[in-house]
């Protein structure tokens, strides 16, 4: 029963056709239900193809399947597949991209962004972005100049300016420039000390890794175009890093006290000059003086050049006493040697007096009897004693001195 039960029965009709004849031996045909559900005859069909593409008649037997059938099957194939191949070829390059056309293995062309067109299995494109930036990170321990450690962190931006040679100059162009970046930066950091590279001298080592890095890739030729080198971070070990914290911190207050004695500096320089200024002109005026007071004692002395002539002995007196007069004026006492005494006398009491007498004693001191000769000596101490205020003021010392 297993061998007699038909695959594309359906469920519950497990024999073949010939088996569910009616008991009656009746030849009816299957009804509809049973042949939709019949599966359809492939080599039947395929036979009705090949008759129909051989010629023969509807009806008729199929013909067994001869080698000239498929020779007339080949031109169709052959132009369909040359129409799969030739629209198997169209592709698009993007904005961005340009297209590194390989034909065999071998660098063949550049396409242009837009619609192209390649032979399949023949050529290969490569799609390369020219206007993207790219980004490159490196970062290490290094070894400074001073023999120390430090940890350095950069950055390199770039972009493909040349396809072809992206591809084919080198093996990885982007890894090739990695390790480019790291040598030029181990250079760099290897030509200066380790307090440069953590406080002043950040912008010196990216300039010196970029020019460094463009220096190395130079000769290969790798299509790149370095836009930027940024400099990260670069940091002490950590075993050292509170005493190299401590010293950047002393460096801020050292520059933060700069600052402050700039400003310092920069309020109290106006203020100095107009001191230096003031005193100057102070200077300016006290010369004036001198050189009219100077001016004035020389005028004086000219005046009395003319009774020094005429009386040579009493003028001398007189500027003997006079100058005497200005010396005691500056000291409290005076010693005066009677012989065998030696009397002290208290000027500045004695000066006191004088000062106190001299408001009642300055209406008398120009006044002269009318009815006393006059000599020529009289006249001569007359004349003296008319001189300007400090002679009278010397002769209403003595006065009040010795009165």
């Amino acid at each position: 029963m297993a061998q007699d039960q038909d695959p594309w029965a359906a469920p519950g009709k497990g024999s073949r056709p010939s088996d569910n004849k009616p008991a009656n031996g009746s030849n009816d045909e299957p009804t509809g239900r049973n042949q939709e559900q019949s599966p359809p005859d492939l080599e039947e069909a395929f036979a009705n193809l090949l008759k129909k593409l051989g010629g023969g008649k509807k009806g008729s037997a199929p013909q067994p399947l001869n080698p000239k059938n498929y020779a007339k099957l080949l031109p169709i194939a052959a132009a369909v597949g040359l129409v799969i191949w030739g629209l198997s070829g169209f592709y698009t390059v993007k904005e961005a991209e340009r297209g590194v056309v390989t034909r065999f293995g071998q660098l063949h062309s550049i396409v242009q962004p837009g619609l192209n067109w390649k032979p399949t299995f023949i050529d290969q494109v490569i799609p390369v972005n020219v206007e993207r930036v790219r980004e490159l990170k490196t970062q290490g321990s290094m070894l400074t100049q001073d023999e120390n450690m430090v940890k350095v962190e950069l950055t390199v931006q770039y972009r493909v300016v040349d396809p072809a040679k992206y591809k084919f100059s080198v093996t990885d162009a982007d890894d090739s420039l990695g390790q480019a970046t790291d040598s030029a930066l181990r250079y760099v950091v290897g030509h200066m000390t380790m307090d440069n590279i953590l406080t002043t001298g950040r912008a010196v080592v990216r300039e010196n890794t970029w020019k460094a890095l463009n220096s190395i890739i130079k000769p290969y030729d790798m299509g790149l175009e370095v836009i930027d080198v940024n400099f990260q971070s670069a940091r002490p070990p950590e075993e050292v890093k509170d005493a190299f914290d401590d010293a950047i911190k002393a460096q801020e207050d050292e520059q933060r006290y700069i600052r402050e004695a700039e400003a310092y500096a920069r309020e109290r320089e106006p203020i100095a000059r107009g001191n230096a200024q003031k005193i100057i002109e102070e200077a300016t005026a006290y010369k004036d003086q001198i050189v009219l007071d100077a001016q004035g004692e020389v005028e004086r002395f000219q005046r009395l050049l003319p009774e020094f002539k005429a009386s040579p002995a009493i003028t001398k007196e007189r500027l003997y006493i006079q100058t005497m007069e200005n010396l005691m004026a500056k000291t409290p006492k005076v010693m005066m040697d009677g012989g065998n005494n030696l009397a002290v006398l208290p000027m500045d009491q004695l000066l006191r007096n004088k000062q106190a007498a001299q408001p009642a004693a300055q209406p008398f001191q120009n006044e002269q009897p009318s009815n006393q000769p006059t000599s020529q000596s009289a006249v001569n101490s007359q004349s003296i004693l008319k001189q300007p205020a400090p002679a009278e003021s010397i002769q209403r010392e003595r006065q009040g001195r010795f009165n």
